[in-house]
């Protein structure tokens, strides 16, 4: 085999071996770059590596050109294909890019309908052409010259190239400025080749126009989406900071210093809340309405995150006041429902367990709006579920009304209040804790202190669940009543 390199035939080697280099890094740089989104990660993938066979298979043509034999020539029709398929195919991918970059994939479908049929026209006239030479063809010494119908390999990139001018018209607003700028250089640079082509007959300028404007344009795009990257982690950092700053407010907002009244020997009460994301939608309240009353309140907010966590707040604060007001359960249910439910665009509940404790005699009067049931112990005796009367969620509806009932604690009983993250725990397995694991972890041990019962079934809870994820707070209340002396 003999190759004959004409001045011309080195100046298109270096132009495409330029090419190749400069495909191959950029390809390297997709794949190590993070701060690309995955389709448009993809894309340029695919754009580059044919790019890479387009330009691969010219530079084979090249220096097989005029090289004699039938294995030659055949090996020149099957690269000679590849390469103007390649060509076609790249293309095509101009539209999904523009759609991506713009995001609008919802007009994907449509374009990738006509695009496979403008390919499948494409595939269709170079098989077509290939055994009667109407593209291109090798003469007996296996040059390559152009067919009398080689425009019509043209015809399908210049379709494709008007509807991705259509693209950039219509998504222009959609696209920032050097973007914009990088996508019509694209589509312009292999235009003004082919003209300086037209000119210079033999040199490739179509390669060294495609391969240059291609890398400016990922260019742009890979700043555009890095500039996109650091601002979407500003953006993170600003909003953990924010839901650490509001976690600390709703930690703040809840009783956590214990022993919470030390000067009161009449109970002893500890809480504790650990909420599945940053902020949660639980709560728990105790104070003293006066001298002789303790109102104790456990809550949950339906949602989880900042929604639940504000509704939480603004919870709080309607049953605290209205429990100073009424000192009656049902009535702080029922003015607290009417509150929330007047201003509730969002139609957001909670639901609520809301008891009042007269410490000189141990009478617990509550009222229960959707809530889980009570758990209380006798002296020295047995957690038991207490099924109390569920009321309506308080925000559910306006116009309800609660109903309250009364417990005699005597002093040495237990009270021990919670939320459904407790309940609803659950593991890998998909089996969730239940209300009878709780009974049982609070009857281990039932005469330790409230601070001891809470730890052991929130110790518990954990053994149980393991390395699941925490789904739902868990929120939970213990009180001893121990009466005056």
């Amino acid at each position: 085999m003999i190759y004959n390199f004409s001045s011309v035939n080195l100046i298109n080697i270096i132009f495409i071996a330029i090419g190749i280099g400069i495909c191959g890094l950029c390809i390297l740089q997709i794949i190590s770059s993070v701060h690309i989104r995955k389709e448009v990660r993809r894309y340029f993938i695919v754009f580059f590596s044919l790019i890479l066979l387009y330009i691969t298979s010219h530079l084979v043509r090249e220096i097989m050109n005029g090289v004699e034999g039938n294995a030659a020539r055949v090996a020149l029709y099957i690269v000679t294909f590849v390469e103007v398929l390649a060509a076609g195919i790249t293309s095509c991918l101009m539209s999904l890019l523009i759609l991506s970059v713009t995001k609008h994939q919802s007009s994907a479908l449509p374009l990738l309908i006509t695009i496979t049929i403008l390919l499948s026209v494409h595939t269709v006239i170079l098989a077509v052409g290939w055994p009667f030479n109407l593209i291109y063809y090798f003469d007996e010494q296996n040059v390559y010259h152009r067919g009398d119908f080689y425009l019509l390999s043209n015809v399908v990139p210049v379709v494709l190239l008007v509807i991705d001018m259509v693209l950039l018209i219509k998504y222009r607003k959609n696209i920032d400025l050097y973007v914009k700028i990088a996508f019509w250089i694209y589509i312009i640079a292999p235009i003004a080749a082919i003209i300086i082509q037209g000119l210079l007959y033999g040199v490739q300028f179509i390669i060294f126009a495609t391969v240059g404007a291609a890398v400016y344009m990922f260019s742009a795009i890979l700043y555009d989406q890095s500039r996109r990257y650091i601002k979407q982690q500003k953006d993170k950092s600003r909003i953990e900071t924010e839901l650490s700053m509001a976690s600390s407010i709703q930690a703040d907002m809840i009783p956590s210093v214990f022993p919470a009244f030390p000067e009161r020997p009449e109970f002893d009460i500890f809480a504790s809340m650990n909420p599945a994301k940053e902020v949660g939608g639980d709560f728990y309240d105790f104070f003293l309405i006066d001298e002789d009353h303790l109102c104790l309140v456990i809550a949950d907010v339906s949602g989880k995150g900042v929604p639940a966590a504000l509704f939480m707040m603004a919870s709080k604060i309607i049953l605290a006041n209205n429990a100073m007001i009424t000192k009656s359960p049902a009535a702080t249910l029922t003015n607290a429902n009417n509150a929330i439910c007047a201003n509730n665009r969002e139609e957001m509940f909670v639901t609520v367990w809301l008891g009042i404790l007269e410490l000189s005699t141990g009478k617990l009067t509550a009222a229960n709006a959707g809530h889980e049931y009570p758990i209380i112990s006798k002296p020295n005796g047995q957690f038991e579920v207490i099924k109390d009367k569920h009321g309506f969620v308080v925000g559910g509806a306006s116009g309800m009304k609660y109903q309250e009932y009364e417990i005699q604690l005597e002093p040495g009983s237990k009270l021990f209040i919670y939320t459904d993250g407790i309940p609803e725990a659950n593991n890998k397995k998909k089996e969730l804790f239940g209300l009878d694991r709780l009974v049982n972890a609070l009857n281990k041990d039932a005469s330790k202190s409230p601070k001891d019962i809470t730890e052991q079934v929130k110790n518990d809870v954990d053994s149980f669940v393991q390395s699941a994820e925490q789904f739902d707070d868990l929120t939970m209340l213990c009180l001893e009543y121990i009466g005056r002396k």
